[in-house]
């Protein structure tokens, strides 16, 4: 039985390092004996279905073959249809009401707790706010993320500690979902 899965790579194809072409990270991954493989814009998503391993040791597996094939590390987050789309549909932001730039979903690596949040003064910040959801956290930043203060403070190498984080805008969330369905 094969399970279709979503690979996030962190910090790729952008601010001019880790140049990583989507076509031979494809051919990667078909090496690596999986099937489907598709790429989903330049920044670092994958979709590709397998039949073996669960979410973490794929994505060992494809961060280890990029650090060989490429020469460079990168930090992976595999997740699978079911789990995408429950964060999709858990959103406690108005996804329908907001434009794309304005909501974001940050993918984390194991599940996180408020207590990891708790130095952030949330009001200091408003209206850019922040919830959590299951190994995500859910942005509303009306001015985008480029403009975000919240979203440097969430970014923060204490916060974030011991975790693998990365952030997608809302198309490429509702985008993951739709291509690992197929």
């Amino acid at each position: 039985m094969t399970t279709t899965y979503a690979a996030l790579l962190r910090g790729i194809n952008v601010g001019g390092r880790k140049k990583l072409p989507m076509a031979e990270l494809r051919q990667l991954m078909d090496g690596l004996g999986h099937s489907g493989v598709r790429t989903h814009l330049q920044s670092g998503q994958a979709v590709f279905a397998s039949g073996h391993g669960d979410e973490e040791s794929l994505a060992a597996e494809l961060a280890q073959a990029i650090q060989k094939h490429f020469g460079f590390s990168v930090d992976v987050i595999v997740r699978d249809h079911a789990y995408l789309r429950a964060v999709a549909e858990a959103c406690p932001f108005p996804a329908a009401e907001l434009e794309a730039k304005q909501l974001h979903v940050t993918y984390f690596s194991a599940p996180v707790d408020e207590a990891r949040f708790a130095e952030i003064d949330r009001e200091a910040f408003l209206p850019e706010e922040f919830r959590l959801g299951d190994r995500a956290l859910y942005l509303y930043a009306p001015d985008g993320l480029g403009r975000s203060q919240l979203a440097v403070h969430l970014a923060k190498p204490r916060i974030n500690k011991g975790l693998i984080a990365t952030t997608r805008n809302w198309n490429t969330v509702v985008k993951l979902v739709e291509l690992t369905a197929e």
